[in-house]
Order: C-alpha cells, then structure tokens, then sequence
C-alpha cells in the first residue's frame, strides 16, 4: 500500500471511530446533566435549611462539606472499583447509589433531624463520586487525545445546563411561590418531592445504562508490555498539582455558588428575598454553561494551559471588582465569575491524566479525591463571613484561583517531565 493511501486510510478509520463514538457520547451528556443539576440544588438548599434550622454561615456550609467530603472518602476506592469492573458497570453502581442518597430525604424530614439531611448528602455524594470517576476519563478518550480538553468541555456544558436550570427549579419547589409569607411558612416538607423525583430518574437511567452496549477504552486496560505498568502515580508531576487545582477550582466554583444567596440578601449589595437571589443565581451557573459551549470549539485551536491561564486571571480580577464595590456592580461582578470558570475543570482534568495509560482511572480516582475541596473552601469562607464580614469573605476563592492561574502557566512543564519517566 502507498504511503498516500495508508495515510487516507488512517484519516478514514479516525472519522469512522469519531462517528461510532457519538452515541456513547450522547448517552454519556445525560449523566453530567443530571449530576450538574442535583449537585447545585444544594446552593438553594443551603438557606432553605438555614431557615429551618436556625443555622449560622458556618453550620449551614455543613451542607456542602458532608456532600464534597464524600469525594475525599469515595474517589480512591471508587477508582479501583472501575478498574477492576469497568467504566459502564461503574456508571450504573453511581446512580443507584445516588438514588438511594435522595430516597433518604424521606425519612430526614420525617425525623426533622439536621443530621439524617447531612447523612442523605453524603450517600448521595457518593454515588455521584462513582459516577464522575468512571464518566470524566471515558468521555475523555472516546476520540483523539487531542480533541479530549474540547470533548470534556462540551459534555461538562450539559453539566451547566443542569447546574443552571437547578436553581430555577430549587428556587420554585423550595421556596414555594416566592412570596415572604410563602418562604416564611414553608419548612423541610418542600425538600421531600423534589429528591423523589430525581430518585426516580437516576434509577431508570442505571436501567437504560445495564442494556446499553459501550466501547471498551483498550489503552486503559493494563498490558504486559504497558509503559506506564510499573509507575506510580506520585511520579506524574502533572497529575499532582492537577489535584491541587481541582481542589482549588471546585472549591472556589462551590463557595462562591453557595453565598450568592446570601450574599445578595444584604441592604449594600442588592436586598433581595431568597426566592428572587436564587432565580439569579441561574445566571452564575448558566454564564458557566455558555462559556463551556464556547470552550468546546476555541480549545480546537487554543491550548489548553493559556486558556486557563486567561480565564483564572479574568476570575481574580471580578472578585476584586466584587469585593470593593456595591450594588449592582458587585453583583454582575460576581455573577459573571460563571462564564470563566466554565473551561477549568475539564481543562484541568484532561491535561492531568493526559499520557497516563492504564493508570487513567486510578487518576481520575485522585482528581475526584480533589473535588473534596468543594467541602474545605465553603466552610473556610464562611468561617472568614462569620469573623469577618461576607464581602470580605470572597478573599479566600481569590487564593484558589492564584493557585490555578500557575498551573496552567507550569503544566505543560509537569506534563513532559513524566512523559521522559515513561519514554
């Protein structure tokens, strides 16, 4: 065969593969919708609960800790789970895991017990952990390596269209109508109906998912002859401070969605009822989802380290502009934090397991280990709100996005370091 020839017939298996991973694909967007969706209710949940329970800031940011602190107990053994069975398998234990995480909501407000809520966040978490781990890397090598930052950007801009609409909908069902009388009447009832439903979904999808026949990733499978066979993930730079940069941008990401409520509940900055500051919360995760959207086709072009890197910096500077102002400028200000944080995570994930072979899934394990800090970073801003003052308090994301602005400045560094080891 002629080299022209070999060479077209290499394009035209590599566009057959991109095509037969489409429905995968398409399949795969359902799970970051649902799990973007359900992981957000949390921000509309946090002052419904704080309401009832008479909480302060810094209990009331339990919420988020005993729901990202699963990713700190879940991801290590969630990452050998998928290993040893398999990204599809690993998918449907997630969702029936988290199904069984909203079903205890039922019993949490029959005992009206702040706890058994508490409790229902972590098993819930722990099956979205499950699901992320098995998800993020999959989406990520169905098709070219190249092509993984802006696949994983467009699966995770469904991940926003749920983080979007959930706000809505949380604002809606947990607050009622919306009027004082309505917010002020309503109690832990409201919560019951809402995880019900999304029970019910996730477990219909983990059925979809049994009958569903999805490729096997054959680089993720250890060989023999594997490069990667008798190395330790320590020894990937790239993938280390990967994990303190996840850390750093889900928890800033979580902290900042979670005091926008109350936030713009004060008189200087906007004085608004929950119901009214939940509805523009949407716009926090929605600018998040455009800016994914955007993200998929420009990091066809752009490298992935300088579009962090640009994005990080445009993140600093609003949080200034927000912490230094009021009104409706410090309120837009944070508002479109969204748009730029929207290509983080999924940049910060594929160019942390890029090159990793077979030890992918164990990384992927580490990386959501990371989203821990969506536990650490709220309750560290709330204890800096309770002290201080809730303007002041968003000094604490400002450092999270400091970090990540160096590594996406060092990344490609760290990345060839390890691709030496490996050589």
């Amino acid at each position: 065969m002629s080299e022209i020839n070999m060479n077209q017939s290499i394009a035209a298996g590599t566009q057959n593969n991109e095509k037969n991973y489409f429905f995968p694909l398409a399949a795969m967007t359902t799970l970051f919708f649902l799990w973007g969706f359900i992981t957000v209710f949390n921000d509309v949940l946090i002052p419904r609960l704080k309401s009832v329970f008479d909480l302060n800031y810094t209990e009331a940011m339990l919420i988020q800790f005993c729901f990202f602190i699963a990713y700190f107990v879940v991801s290590l053994p969630a990452g050998n789970l998928v290993k040893r069975l398999g990204y599809q398998k690993g998918i449907i234990i997630g969702l029936v895991v988290a199904a069984a995480g909203c079903l205890l909501f039922y019993p949490a407000v029959i005992v009206h017990q702040y706890w058994v809520f508490l409790t229902a966040l972590f098993v819930m978490a722990s099956g979205i952990v499950i699901l992320q781990v098995s998800a993020n890397p999959y989406v990520a090598a169905l098709g070219t390596p190249k092509t993984a930052s802006s696949r994983l950007n467009l699966a995770q801009a469904l991940n926003s269209l749920g983080t979007t609409l959930g706000p809505i909908a949380g604002g809606m069902l947990l607050f009622g109508a919306g009027s004082a009388a309505v917010v002020e009447a309503a109690n832990a009832d409201s919560v019951k109906v809402p995880y019900l439903v999304i029970a019910g979904c996730l477990l219909a999808i983990a059925v979809v998912f049994a009958f569903l026949k999805l490729p096997t990733i054959e680089a993720h499978i250890e060989t023999e002859d594997c490069k990667v066979k008798d190395k330790n993930l320590k020894e990937a730079p790239h993938l280390m401070m990967g994990v303190v940069a996840i850390f750093c941008y889900v928890g800033a990401e979580v902290s900042i969605g979670s005091f926008i409520v109350n936030y713009f509940a004060e008189e200087h900055i906007g004085g608004l009822d929950a119901p009214t500051a939940a509805k523009l919360l949407g716009y926090y995760w929605g600018g998040a989802m455009v800016g994914r959207f955007i993200g998929s086709q420009a990091l066809k072009y752009v490298a992935p380290s300088k579009a962090l890197v640009f994005n990080s910096v445009f993140v600093m500077l609003l949080l200034a502009v927000t912490m230094f102002t009021e009104g409706n400028v410090a309120m837009v200000s944070v508002l479109a934090i969204g748009l730029f944080n929207s290509i983080m995570f999924p940049t910060i994930f594929t160019t942390a397991i890029e090159g990793l072979g077979s030890l992918t899934s164990k990384g992927s394990g580490w990386l959501c280990l990371a989203i821990v800090g969506g536990a650490i970073i709220p309750l560290l801003q709330g204890v800096v709100a309770d002290t201080m003052h809730i303007q002041i308090s968003f000094i604490v994301p400002l450092v999270c996005y400091i970090f990540i602005a160096w590594y996406g400045l060092n990344v490609v560094k760290l990345s060839k370091q390890w691709h030496d080891k490996i050589a």
